[in-house]
């Protein structure tokens, strides 16, 4: 039987682990208690957290006890790793705010009742550290010679490195120990730019209680064409629906590039690995449909099933995208149906048989009242903003086209993603 080790080397959650053999052998010993850290910098986690989210709902699916550790006391200070220059020092109260929503957001993904999983949040400890205490019994078994080593340090001695960062790492390490003697948590997992962070957690373990404590970093996911997941021309994609809304998340998804989408499956959904092995034979259409599916899946983790059936439905009718065949991914709750579209709302425009060869189509939105003017139209239709039926229109110089239409002699103008006209011959 597979482990939850296994499932997430499988799935393409490792990067770097402390040992293994010895990993492996924890997690045959029975359910084992890990924990994250989250950094409560702002009220919402964004796509770039999904990881570490996801790592910890499948440890509890197979068995085991996550812990979400919300750092509402290394958030006053802020983690160096990563990062050219200092945080911003934000206030107790904000970080306080903060944590509490971020709570709130985890849970959505990790059942916390029945003591299932544990949410933390390390000011409860490292408010009430006495400073000198603190030093004698933490402090002395941190080297600083091999701590400015270590890659979140050495990247800031350029620009210069704050005191209060350079505790950060007695800090996270702290937590760890905190959290070994005080709930049984011998795994920590996080990034891979938290590795040396996570390296002095278990080596302050092994000094102070003589035990083995492990390390699992996850890979920084970026696409096929080198982009940092979760950043677009419009901003970051956020998990808070107030600030990414979840057809905008579902849009995100959809627009996948073909090489990330059986990668993005393994990660970002829970569908089994038989049915997401089946991508790579996929191409063109059905290709489509796997990215619907991802999207679907990765909308309805986040946002509900509900919020994923109508960010779909809102781009299927959008879009007229081809629904997702019976056969693929029978895991997957997408409707396998296009929905019902009602045009009887949809503004009409009629042009004739004879009018309709000569027409431009910028004309046609302006006459219609589609866009408030000539100049609107063309603007747009430049940005890229106007489409014919799934067609964008290329050029304001282009007119409509009898083959643009259907049988029922109609065919649809969208601007932008929701504003449609139906144009009829007369």
């Amino acid at each position: 039987m597979k482990s939850a080790f296994d499932v997430l080397q499988e799935r393409g959650f490792i990067e770097q682990v402390t040992d293994e053999a010895l990993i492996k052998k924890l997690f045959a010993a029975g359910p084992v208690t890990c924990y994250i850290g989250f950094d409560p910098t702002a009220t919402s986690l964004h796509i770039g957290s999904l990881v570490p989210i996801m790592s910890l709902a499948h440890m509890q699916l197979n068995g085991h006890k996550p812990i979400a550790l919300v750092g509402g006391g290394t958030g006053l200070i802020g983690d160096p790793s990563g990062k050219t220059e200092m945080r911003q020092i934000l206030t107790r109260e904000k970080i306080d705010y903060n944590a509490q929503c971020l709570g709130a957001q985890l849970s959505r993904y990790i059942e916390f009742t029945d003591n299932r999983a544990l949410l933390l949040n390390n000011a409860d400890w490292l408010t009430k550290i006495n400073y000198i205490e603190f030093l004698r019994d933490i402090g002395r078994h941190f080297s600083v010679n091999r701590m400015l080593a270590a890659e979140s340090y050495r990247i800031r001695l350029e620009k210069g490195l704050n005191f209060i960062e350079f505790n950060y790492m007695l800090l996270q390490g702290y937590d760890f120990l905190h959290l070994f003697q005080n709930y049984g948590c011998a795994l920590q997992m996080g990034g891979n730019d938290q590795w040396g962070n996570m390296l002095a957690g278990t080596e302050l373990i092994r000094k102070v209680e003589g035990k083995d404590a492990h390390a699992v970093t996850f890979p920084l996911i970026t696409t096929s064409l080198g982009h940092k997941m979760g950043k677009t021309e419009k901003g970051t994609i956020w998990l808070d629906a107030a600030l990414t809304s979840p057809y905008e998340y579902y849009q995100y998804w959809i627009n996948t590039e073909d090489a990330d989408v059986e990668r993005f499956l393994k990660l970002f959904t829970f569908l089994p690995l038989a049915e997401i092995s089946i991508v790579k034979k996929l191409a063109d259409a059905q290709l489509n449909m796997a990215k619907a599916v991802l999207a679907f899946e990765a909308t309805k983790i986040t946002h509900g099933a509900k919020a994923a059936e109508a960010a779909w439905r809102a781009s299927v009718e959008a879009f007229h995208a081809k629904p997702v065949e019976a056969d693929l991914f029978p895991s997957s709750t997408i409707p396998r149906s296009a929905p019902t579209v009602d045009t009887s709302a949809i503004p009409r425009y009629r042009v004739s048989r004879k009018e309709s060869a000569c027409i431009l189509i910028s004309s046609v939105c302006a006459k219609s009242g589609l866009t408030q003017s000539m100049s609107e139209a063309k603007r747009l239709i430049e940005q890229g903003g106007i489409y014919i039926n799934d067609r964008q229109v290329k050029s304001v110089d282009e007119k409509l086209a009898e083959a643009d239409f259907n049988e029922a002699g109609e065919l649809r103008i969208r601007k932008g993603k929701k504003k449609y006209l139906i144009v009829e011959l007369v």
